[in-house]
């Protein structure tokens, strides 16, 4: 074939076909443009493309909707002097009444200082507790193993707070497990559950033991999300094991772990009332009332609605303002946060 035969054979090969314009893509992967893009999309059409998955949100949305968003409506009670037969608009409006009793009210401030504390070992404590443990378990080459371990640590959490409380009950109680230990050794035991100094970091070690493995769910997750290249890539430049986890580990998890810790500090000032509440008599308030315990005495069991409705709300001001406050501290380090 000639010379002047290949190039005009080339050109019939590189011409559009019949009716397309010549700037036309048509070759295979070539970019294709949205069925939406560049034109306004109005309601109805948007809702007739994504109907299926507003379906599948409906009912968790129907849930917010009810039990959180609804429910705020009840705090006029707060600046109200509630009364349950009167009703939220019968009842006497009484201002900042009841939060200035609140205020003055000395065994709500020890509820605060003994949430706060409990909350700071938790803090502490159990957050980091979920993470470690995953690492452990990631390390596990074998896959049948890894299964096992993570159904043994999840069993814990499904234990009811009367169940771990009865079993503490059994081991560190006066006539408990570790107390004949103790006297059998010639040595005087100590009531753990009956001992208001150890009562905290009692209900702390009792998290740990009980949701520690459900933790590592998250994590494990966004561990199997990172990319393999990275370890190898790291092996390859003369990494450890050690180092791979501080340089490619971590990193991988970091986004996720900002996310739950501000998530936790929302939540900063909710303990668990059950838990509290099976092993706060046993104490004494002193030591073991904390502010969802001191609601429930003082609102429901006392009757002091608008005082309690008052507490509820500054809970609820102040974990709103830390989690807003946490956010944004993530956007300065540079993390995506809770949201952007």
């Amino acid at each position: 074939m000639t010379p002047q035969s290949q190039i005009a054979a080339s050109q019939v090969m590189t011409m559009p076909p019949s009716g397309a314009s010549p700037t036309t893509d048509v070759g295979v992967g070539a970019p294709q443009r949205a069925p939406y893009q560049g034109r306004k999309v109005g309601f109805l059409t948007l809702l007739k493309r994504d109907w299926v998955m507003l379906a599948l949100a409906a009912p968790g949305i129907a849930f917010f909707i009810i039990f959180y968003y609804i429910e705020c409506l009840g705090y006029i009670i707060a600046f109200e002097n509630y009364l349950p037969f009167l009703g939220f608009f019968k009842s006497e409006f009484v201002g900042l009444a009841n939060f200035q009793g609140m205020i003055r009210d000395t065994s709500f401030w020890q509820a605060v200082q003994n949430t706060v504390i409990i909350s700071m070992l938790q803090l502490l404590l159990f957050f980091p507790a979920p993470i470690g443990l995953a690492l452990l378990i990631n390390s596990i080459i074998s896959s049948k193993w890894r299964r096992f371990i993570q159904s043994i640590v999840y069993l814990p959490h499904f234990i009811g707070w009367v169940i771990i409380v009865s079993l503490f009950q059994q081991l560190l109680g006066g006539t408990g497990v570790f107390n004949h230990f103790m006297a059998a050794l010639g040595v005087t035991g100590v009531n753990v559950m009956a001992s208001p100094p150890l009562f905290k970091w009692l209900v702390t070690f009792q998290l740990v033991w009980r949701d520690t493995g459900w933790g590592t769910i998250i994590y494990l997750a966004a561990l199997i999300g990172i990319d393999p290249n990275l370890y190898e890539a790291a092996a390859v430049d003369g990494a450890n094991r050690w180092k791979r986890m501080l340089h490619v580990t971590l990193p991988g998890i970091l986004g996720i772990t900002i996310l739950l810790l501000i998530l936790r500090l929302g939540n900063i000032l909710n303990v668990g009332f059950e838990q509290i509440l099976l092993q706060r008599d046993a104490v004494g308030p002193k030591a073991g009332e904390i502010i969802a315990t001191w609601v429930y005495y003082h609102g429901i069991v006392g009757g002091q609605w608008g005082v309690t409705a008052a507490a509820g709300l500054m809970n609820g001001l102040l974990g709103a303002t830390l989690v807003i406050g946490a956010n944004k501290v993530a956007h300065l380090f540079g993390q995506e946060g809770l949201y952007s």
